[in-house]
């Protein structure tokens, strides 16, 4: 069965008109449900955990510098959202579920997250909607109780998964691969393991082409024994903070072309979903619902 991590808490109330979709985190549960691609048995719900996977990632003083309200105000400010406790607690849990997520992926090939993808988040700071980075701590937890050894992170947001690459830039155990757009934030990029950058307006048949001819050759020279996907769908042409230009199929294909390899060569992958930013939620939930739909598909 597919299990995926949600919770409440990760529909955080924001202010009016913010530029960040968290209803996305409502409505995508309540579609999978609608439609059929899942029941509530697929849910499972995270809690707090254990801040020693937390710290054995980020930086002790800077996690329970945010734990305690004390992240200076510039500091802040660069993580796009009001600062509370609720929102700390929220990407905690966030965390777990991707932690969860981990054991699921072992059980059963694969498992998702509702949330996470807090790709921005460095060793001692948040940036950009990210404060704890989820699949980084994911990766800890799975090496620290000898579940994994190596491991790869496949970063297919349109954002450039600068946090990441900053945490694992000296750990060879850690793979780091990025595939964004060359002209979005972070407009200073850290340097992945492998990076491809992507010019403005590339569409399915460029991104697919590169993407089928870079994955399983990467996978058969670095031999992980676990991948992370991150599956951002702000690589779409409706998307306010993207560049590229895919549809929402080339998306979908995206999707399943990753998923099909994980499967096929039967390492356990572990999904986060990432950015999502165009107009209409509803071009959002849908695109974002496309990877559970496959998931459901190539594994069960």
């Amino acid at each position: 069965m597919l299990k995926i991590a949600f919770h409440p808490i990760y529909k955080h109330p924001l202010p009016e008109g913010h530029r960040f979709p968290m209803l996305k985190y409502e409505l995508l549960p309540k579609q999978l449900l609608h439609e059929g691609t899942c029941t509530a048995d697929n849910f499972f719900e995270p809690e707090l955990p254990n801040d020693k996977y937390i710290v054995a990632v980020h930086d002790p003083e800077y996690y329970y510098d945010l734990l305690n309200m004390k992240i200076p105000h510039r500091e802040a400010r660069k993580i796009g959202f009001p600062l509370s406790e609720v929102l700390v607690e929220r990407e905690r849990i966030i965390a777990d579920g991707t932690m969860k997520g981990c054991e699921f992926a072992l059980e059963n090939g694969i498992a998702m997250n509702i949330a996470g993808g807090t790709h921005h988040a460095y060793t001692n700071r948040g940036e950009a909607f990210c404060m704890l980075n989820d699949q980084a701590i994911g990766a800890r937890y799975l090496q620290k109780n000898g579940l994994a050894k190596k491991i790869l992170i496949v970063d297919l947001d349109v954002h450039q998964g600068n946090g990441t690459a900053e945490i694992f830039q000296k750990d060879a155990s850690v793979f780091t691969f990025s595939m964004h757009g060359a002209g979005n934030y972070p407009f200073k990029k850290e340097k992945s393991d492998m990076d491809i950058p992507l010019v403005k307006g590339t569409g399915d048949d460029t991104y697919l082409s590169i993407l089928k001819e870079t994955l399983p050759k990467l996978i058969a020279t670095e031999k992980p024994d676990f991948i992370f996907y991150l599956c951002g769908v702000d690589v779409i042409a409706t998307d306010k903070l993207g560049t590229l230009g895919l549809t929402v199929e080339g998306c979908r294909q995206r999707d399943r072309f990753v998923l099909d390899t994980c499967h096929k060569l039967q390492i356990p992958v572990q999904c986060s979903m990432g950015g999502g930013y165009s107009p209409e939620i509803k071009v959002i939930v849908d695109a974002h619902a496309n990877t559970f739909r496959e998931a459901n598909e190539v594994y069960f």
